[in-house]
């Protein structure tokens, strides 16, 4: 991902990342952040992810350390803090071309909800964001639940085994169908 290096607006090392994120939606900032977790700081890695937000919301994810971006971005840096944070303001047109890579979108609300614990500052990003921009918010994480195939047989014979055992515990052996 290619952006302009924008103006330095605050550098400093935060418990949270949802300060950062939520003083990106107060300002309604056109820019981007640089998260650099505990591990970067601690053991001299290189992990860093950027996001980009168009008017506080976060529009873009990607990971300088792992090439990745989106979601996939964001899990490379979720973690407990502290983080070093700095957070540039850029022109709207600056941004206009990192904004059309789709493959490094987020959903509005999943910095927040990635990086934070903070509920409420999820929900005032999501209600900040463009309409459009919420389509299918939330539906990434159901499609990768269903197309794991090994955890879903998990479960599966997570709940057979307690059917069994209610059904020992009741004195309904019998009535079981393996």
């Amino acid at each position: 991902m290619r952006i302009p290096r924008g103006d330095l607006l605050r550098s400093r090392v935060v418990d949270d990342p949802g300060t950062t994120l939520s003083t990106a939606l107060d300002r309604r900032l056109t820019g981007y952040a640089v998260f650099e977790p505990q591990d970067a700081l601690l053991l001299d890695d290189e992990t860093r992810a950027v996001v980009t937000f168009e008017d506080g919301v976060p529009t873009l994810a990607y990971c300088t350390d792992t090439d990745r971006g989106g979601a996939d971005a964001l899990d490379d840096v979720a973690g407990p803090g502290p983080y070093s944070v700095d957070l540039y303001e850029l022109a709207p047109a600056d941004l206009a071309d990192a904004h059309e890579d789709e493959d490094l979108r987020v959903p509005p609300g999943l910095p927040a909800e990635r990086l934070t614990e903070d509920r409420d500052l999820v929900t005032r990003t999501r209600e900040a964001a463009p309409d459009e921009r919420l389509g299918n918010e939330g539906t990434e994480a159901v499609e990768a639940f269903l197309d794991d195939e090994a955890g879903i047989e998990a479960i599966r014979e997570q709940a057979r085994e307690e059917a069994r055992a209610r059904a020992e515990e009741w004195g309904l052996t019998d009535a079981l169908d393996d």
